[in-house]
């Protein structure tokens, strides 16, 4: 078993909203997460929006305030206190850190040439000395990203989606990270090109042994790509296992739910999609006790009083549930 390359204990970011004594508000984005993500894994994160998928990811980043818990970074060459990163130590965390991001028409500038793109990283990073060193390196990360030498002359409207995508991924790449967080990487993209460019990340993943947290709505793409999979609902993880284990056996209510509404090949399988009542809650006016409580179809009164811990409930497989041993007996 490989050692975690990010690991978070009772993860938090909170946002103060409003202006003035009067309107001020608490909005829990994420609300004590503790996760593991091991070196060289293919970590999914799903959950509907307003679940805070992306704030976790920004956090793991650097990129969000951590307002509670921790969250550690640790390589061959360094462990790191993401909590209290700034500075020097901010700046070369940036090099072993990289964000892939999902919209690929408005991640890239359009005043900058496809070799300019990737090689800002390294320029403003300071890690190649000469243009003839930068040149090179972006030359090698742009043939791993499958882009044509030809094109880093031209501008971003010049290319399809899924082009720029691949500059996207190659100019995360470039300053040579251990870890990309890829937010929603594939959402815009036509299916055949979602496609080829997941199999562009699996291949870059095990050529360059590289650590993703892969935060995504599909759960088809996830059970595609992931080897591990996190649910997260209304900033808490609510289940998380192996990806096989967790699609071969859903415990918690919510993900039994998302899994219902996976559309089936089938055309004779007309689905038992479990419909959820009502919308996700405020993350500023949460519910008490457990927070899928008010759309749950399983609920108790210890549920609308009592939170759930994520407890282990076999091997890697761990839910938050008060009632998920009963329900391994109700059909998913």
């Amino acid at each position: 078993m490989s050692k975690p390359l990010i690991t978070t204990v009772d993860l938090s970011v909170h946002f103060t909203i409003g202006k003035g004594i009067f309107a001020k508000q608490i909005l829990k984005a994420v609300d004590g997460v503790s996760l593991s993500i091991e070196q060289g894994s293919f970590f999914g994160l799903v959950g509907e929006s307003g679940s805070g998928k992306t704030t976790l990811g920004r956090a793991l980043l650097k990129a969000a305030p951590i307002s509670e818990g921790s969250a550690r970074y640790e390589d061959e060459d360094v462990s790191l206190d993401l909590g209290s990163l700034e500075g020097a130590a901010l700046k070369d965390y940036r090099k072993r850190a990289q964000l892939i991001f999902q919209d690929p028409y408005a991640a890239l500038s359009p005043r900058m040439t496809v070799r300019d793109i990737i090689a800002e990283p390294l320029e403003v990073m300071g890690l190649t000395k000469t243009r003839a060193e930068t040149d090179a390196r972006v030359r090698e990360i742009a043939e791993k990203c499958r882009l044509n030498l030809e094109h880093l002359r031209r501008f971003p409207h010049a290319f399809s989606g899924g082009q720029r995508q691949r500059i996207s991924i190659a100019r995360a790449l470039v300053c040579g990270p251990q870890f990309i967080v890829a937010d929603e990487s594939v959402a815009a993209l036509d299916v055949s090109i979602q496609a080829d460019v997941l199999n562009l990340l699996k291949e870059i993943q095990n050529e360059m042994g590289l650590t993703f947290l892969f935060i995504s709505h599909d759960l088809s793409v996830v059970a595609h790509t992931c080897d591990h999979v996190a649910v997260m609902y209304l900033g808490r993880l609510v289940e998380t296992a192996p990806t096989r284990e967790l699609f071969a056996e859903p415990r918690h209510p919510y993900t039994r739910a998302l899994f219902s509404a996976i559309p089936s090949l089938d055309p004779d399988d007309r689905g038992s999609a479990q419909k959820l009542e009502g919308e996700i809650p405020s993350p500023t006016n949460q519910p008490s006790g457990c927070k899928f409580h008010t759309r749950c179809p399983h609920v108790i009164d210890r549920c609308r009083s009592q939170e759930p811990e994520l407890e282990k409930s076999g091997g890697e497989h761990a839910v938050a549930c008060h009632r998920w041993k009963e329900l391994l007996a109700v059909p998913a």
